[in-house]
């Protein structure tokens, strides 16, 4: 099964090597590793001459905003056509077990023979900030445990049936024809948050299933957060109305009701809409985004 790993990169140069020293220490290699650069020219130069050879290939801001939704399309679209059976999306700061790749190809031949369509979801595991020798490969696996939000399938385990609304786009692999079936993201989310639950969302409705699967672990590298991110509360807002407009729910509940909290927002019962009240306050969290 010819596979392709797609991840986008906007800025982490150094989440993106070590993400490349991942891939290349696997027990499976990809056959193609295409890098979607959102605006990033030095994208290119920190790849080069590194092992998975990268395919890089760019795409525009979106009136300043990172077109996410769009950029996982274009990477798609760039393995397809190189003849891709099956997509794994790597989130850059996510750094790949050395079997994810295996497992991620034994279990899609298990759904192709079965004749299910999957969105199949590895564990992923947030780690504490680097030691000044930086990260260690073989060390990742006892820095920290998969996240507690999400399943945690045994190696080799697969749970079948898993809840559409704990999806994540951190690391997920899906066949080339399930891709065609999902019609991939939907492009007018546009900036942070939603276009994967989005996606989520739309999986579900055409009757493609979440599998959790054991041995795909993935290892999300430290960044400073915010607890809520309020310097994406306008992305927020914007992209959960869409959300709303599409599936008539609120996606990102926590955020908002962090928000409200902050007075940053206010919901409207009557016509169940959020509303702008204050201005955002950067505060960072040196710990782990749950969502992120």
């Amino acid at each position: 099964m010819r596979t392709a790993v797609i991840t986008l990169v906007a800025g982490r140069h150094a989440h993106l090597a070590l993400q490349q020293r991942g891939l290349a220490g696997g027990t499976r290699h990809p056959d193609h590793y295409v890098v979607v650069a959102l605006d990033d020219p030095a994208v290119a130069e920190i790849v080069r001459e590194r092992s998975p050879a990268a395919d890089v290939t760019t795409v525009q801001l979106a009136a300043g905003r990172l077109p996410l939704a769009t950029a996982r399309n274009v990477g798609a679209r760039r393995a397809l056509a190189a003849g891709a059976e099956l997509l794994v999306f790597l989130d850059v700061d996510c750094v790949p077990g050395p079997t994810l790749l295996d497992r991620y190809t034994e279990t899609a031949g298990i759904a192709e023979t079965a004749g299910d369509r999957a969105l199949l979801c590895g564990t992923v595991a947030y780690l504490p900030p680097p030691p000044l020798s930086g990260y260690q490969l073989e060390e990742l696996p006892e820095l920290a445990p998969p996240h507690p939000g999400r399943p945690r399938p045994a190696d080799g385990e697969i749970l079948h049936g898993g809840d559409h609304r704990l999806f994540w786009s951190l690391s997920f692999a899906l066949a080339a024809e399930t891709w065609r079936h999902t019609g991939g993201f939907c492009e007018d989310y546009t900036g942070y948050g939603g276009e994967d639950t989005d996606f989520a969302r739309t999986a579900a409705a055409r009757g493609v299933q979440v599998w959790w699967v054991g041995g795909a672990p993935a290892y999300h590298q430290h960044h400073p957060v915010s607890h809520p991110p309020v310097e994406h509360l306008d992305d927020i807002l914007r992209n959960g109305a869409l959300f709303h407009q599409r599936w008539g729910t609120w996606p990102m509940e926590n955020w908002l009701r962090d928000f409200a909290h902050l007075g940053l927002i206010r919901h409207d019962a009557a016509t169940d809409t959020w509303h702008r009240t204050g201005e955002p306050r950067s505060r960072h969290d040196r710990g782990s985004r749950e969502e992120s």
